[in-house]
């Protein structure tokens, strides 16, 4: 059986996709697994165990019949059983009615007349069982799997050495992630919390745990946020993963996440790292699996630089 999942959105939706990527195979290990992915998340499969190639579309692009004609040309000619589509759109349900593949699952709502079976969405429930629901019209209908990734051993070792680098092995470390690379999403979304607000968190840690190491991990835009901390006389250590493995294998070593809404929150879910996620106006259940080592704290005023250091130092130090 050949399928391809056609999966719009940022690194972050892509690792939330993992589980029914994973149980597809599981069902049916001899299948071709493909993905239609945006350029910008095409790096989240490399910590994937279950997809075979991944093609790159930029749905959000303004893009010309030429555009769309080439894509489905493309999964014309791969002779695909079975599309799934996760999310709602007219355009792309119209595209995968063209490729004729015979079964087109996907969401009740736009585009839907172009699909050959479809669910409700149920967009109140945690983010990777509204993707899993779409494997129910395949008669997939066991519980969702946990998140997991599969990172390379060339990136777990690059991990070692930066842990002995910086000497965490035998301290552990707690790890902040600021909310701005490495999320993968628009930068109009809610997903940035203050410097001076990190400032305060950070030196609470250093006096009531001045032993344990707190590392910031330094994205590409992220250079002023950690001159920030560094000039508030900080001890911080500072982190640069290049890739989606490197960045997986570092938190899979911390003792404590703390992050916003981003890629590295749902990284951190997958590798079992205790995490406190700081969040705008998102219900935290929409977001974050039933685990006690997984806390989010939605903002009062539904933007997530009003959350108080208090409250996230509370949740820290009151279990």
């Amino acid at each position: 059986m050949r399928v391809v999942a056609l999966v719009p959105g940022g690194i972050g939706d892509q690792i939330l996709f993992f589980p029914t990527l994973d149980d597809l195979k599981r069902y049916y290990p001899k299948a071709q697994l493909d993905v239609v992915v945006e350029p910008r998340s095409k790096a989240a499969y490399r910590v994937s165990k279950s997809v075979n190639d991944i093609l790159t579309f930029d749905y959000k692009d303004r893009n010309s019949l030429a555009d769309w004609g080439n894509l489905v040309g493309t999964m014309r000619d791969r002779e695909y059983d079975v599309a799934i589509v996760a999310a709602q759109s007219w355009l792309v349900g119209l595209m995968l009615w063209l490729t004729g593949i015979p079964t087109r699952i996907g969401y009740q709502g736009k585009g839907a007349s172009f699909l050959t079976k479809t669910v409700l969405p149920k967009s109140s429930q945690y983010g990777a069982t509204v993707y899993h629901d779409l494997l129910k019209p395949i008669d997939i209908t066991t519980p969702t799997p946990e998140l997991a990734v599969n990172v390379p051993k060339p990136d777990i070792e690059w991990a070692n050495n930066e842990q002995k680098r910086l000497g965490l092995n035998d301290t552990g470390y707690v790890l902040i992630h600021g909310g701005s690379s490495w999320t993968s999403q628009s930068k109009t979304l809610d997903t940035v919390y203050p410097v001076g607000k990190w400032q305060e968190i950070i030196q609470d840690f250093r006096q009531k745990q001045p032993d344990l190491p707190v590392v910031v991990i330094q994205g590409p835009d992220d250079e002023q946020f950690v001159r920030s901390l560094r000039d508030s006389s900080l001890e911080i250590k500072v982190i640069s993963p290049d890739n989606v493995g490197k960045l997986t294998a570092i938190i899979a070593g911390a003792n404590l996440m703390l992050t916003t809404d981003s890629a590295p929150l749902h990284l951190s879910v997958a590798v079992q790292t205790y995490t406190i996620a700081l969040l705008g106006s998102t219900e935290p259940t929409k977001l974050l699996p039933n685990s006690d080592k997984f806390l989010g704290i939605k903002s009062p005023t539904g933007r997530v630089a009003d959350i108080a250091p208090k409250t996230v130092l509370e949740k820290v130090w009151g279990g």
